[in-house]
């Protein structure tokens, strides 16, 4: 594991890595400047009209005007806006990543570090795809279901971080074994790697939720969300790319030992 990991940060710097992330991290732009430029002023209203629904909010904001920091009224609607949207941008990031670089990353590593690897072919593009919605689709439920626990103060620390790092070593992982791993060996790596995968995903979980509780905790940056989405899916794009290197380091790595060594012929048939 950390082999792979020193591998993984020193691919990041390569030429060729950082071209491969322009693809993502446009993409992830592109669909959050839209969605923030469609639905930025809706999405706030609807969360102010929706407190002021509640009796006792209205006593908090005069206790705020009283206090003379009435301004947090228009903050506190934006504010919940950009903590309800950094979950989005994550996944946005890590499809687009998943999707449009790794496939490229790992032929990168295969050619440079496992040219004996034979590729199998093991998943195609659908399957990858699929896997993916379906473990963001259990990822999101995952998130739904634990937000009453999130009152907690030490479990709002730790299960956003285990949720997302489960979600990326599943996505990371089959996307890095797709071209080279049959179904079997996969599965069988998966089990046989399962706790330092989980130890890896939640690596990277908390790494790519360090920069949203920068940005997203401060309520002066609310009002320039839209401007730092970019920002932050920059942030995200970089973060996942290294952790694509890592999984894919790592698994191949995996791949190879199950695999053992390549047969070799016969001293007797050599000769001959």
């Amino acid at each position: 594991m950390l082999d792979s990991l020193w591998r993984a940060l020193a691919y990041c710097g390569r030429p060729r890595v950082v071209w491969l992330s322009l693809l993502p991290l446009l993409v992830g732009v592109s669909l959050t400047v839209a969605f923030g430029y469609l639905f930025w002023d809706l999405a706030v209203d609807q969360v102010r009209w929706w407190l002021e629904s509640f009796a006792y909010v209205s006593r908090v904001w005069s206790w705020l005007d009283g206090m003379g920091v009435g301004r947090l009224k228009g903050v506190l609607p934006q504010l919940i806006v950009v903590l309800a949207a950094t979950p989005f941008l994550l996944l946005i990031s890590l499809l687009a990543v998943a999707q449009l670089m790794t496939p490229a990353l790992v032929r990168l590593v295969a050619e440079r570090r496992f040219g004996a690897l034979p590729a199998n072919q093991g998943a195609s593009w659908l399957a990858s795809v699929l896997w993916s919605l379906g473990s963001c689709v259990l990822a999101m439920l995952a998130m739904l279901v634990s937000v009453p626990l999130w009152v907690i103060p030490p479990l709002w620390l730790v299960l956003p971080p285990m949720i997302l790092g489960w979600l990326t070593y599943r996505v990371m992982a089959f996307d890095a074994l797709s071209l080279h791993a049959t179904a079997q060996e996969r599965s069988l790596i998966f089990r046989q790697h399962r706790a330092p995968l989980f130890v890896m995903g939640l690596a990277c979980g908390c790494l790519s939720s360090a920069p949203s509780l920068v940005w997203a905790a401060g309520s002066g940056f609310a009002p320039a969300f839209v401007l730092l989405a970019p920002l932050a899916v920059w942030t995200y794009t970089l973060v996942f790319a290294f952790s694509s290197l890592w999984f894919i380091h790592f698994c191949l790595a995996a791949l190879l030992q199950l695999r053992g060594p390549a047969p070799t012929l016969p001293r007797v048939a050599l000769e001959s």
